[in-house]
């Protein structure tokens, strides 16, 4: 995987420090939540990180930074991008040695899944990332440790820190151990389809005009609202959805005028 290492290696040029004095100055840098998070990550998932500061780092929203009044920089929002990309990787390898009957639509289909924002918060929640990530009390107050998108981020920016500290290999198989392992009970679930682009799809087919969302009603606090929203084509009603956010609801909604309309979700 050497087109990694060199992507890595402009983005996170490689420390001149030896393994010990890495160590060494890791635990000075580090402060007690961060040394927390840390150790509590690593104790529980098996992975020890020659680097630590880089799990810390991957654990850190970019609230968390008012605090320690560090750059953006230094958030978890690089090794996000670095690993959205070593994700994409294997998962395309995963599906193209697991299909290789299948055709490239549905490898694309299925990988898009796989890789979505919402099967990443998922399963970031089932593994309570949530509790360890670093914010400042704002976001935590308004529902950021369960956030799906927050949630995902930091899965994909634990990937980016442990293939940058373990390797390929070591974060290939944490994909494995938390995602693919798991491939056939996500694609079993309807949950992860956009109903939206099917319903569009379909409207755009027909005269009768795109699909319009509206707010029905919603209740609760800030942090922890609920959306029920509705989904019109021209002047019907087609469905309605319920969630804790808009787009979940869209989705419920426009799921709801689907099997209404009959349509083929495929």
């Amino acid at each position: 995987m050497d087109i990694f290492k060199k992507i890595s290696s402009k983005l996170f040029p490689e420390r001149s420090e030896t393994s010990s004095e890495i160590l060494r100055a890791s635990a000075a840098e580090l402060n007690d939540e961060e040394a927390r998070v840390v150790e509590t990550f690593q104790q529980k998932f098996h992975i020890h990180f020659h680097d630590p500061r880089l799990l810390a780092t991957a654990l850190k929203h970019r609230s968390y930074l008012n605090l320690t009044n560090e750059p953006r920089t230094q958030s978890n929002e690089r090794l996000e991008f670095l690993g959205d990309a070593v994700l994409d990787l294997v998962v395309t390898h995963y599906l193209y040695e697991k299909f290789p009957n299948k055709t490239e639509g549905y490898l694309s289909k299925v990988k898009s899944i796989l890789v979505s924002k919402p099967v990443m918060g998922d399963i970031a929640a089932e593994l309570s990332l949530g509790q360890l990530m670093l914010m400042n009390r704002g976001e935590e107050k308004t529902g950021g440790r369960k956030r799906q998108s927050i949630l995902a981020d930091a899965f994909e920016a634990i990937i980016g820190a442990i293939y940058l500290d373990n390797g390929y290999d070591s974060a290939k198989k944490f994909i494995n151990d938390y995602l693919l392992k798991d491939i056939k009970k996500i694609l079993r679930k309807g949950l992860y389809k956009n109903y939206k682009s099917i319903l569009l799809e379909y409207a755009q087919g027909t005269t009768r005009g795109v699909p319009v969302y509206r707010i029905i009603e919603e209740s609760g606090p800030d942090h922890a609202k609920e959306f029920v929203i509705g989904v019109w084509i021209g002047n019907e009603k087609l469905g309605e959805g319920k969630g804790r956010s808009k787009k979940i609801a869209e989705q419920e909604a426009a799921k709801q005028a689907i099997q209404k309309l009959g349509i083929s979700e495929d």
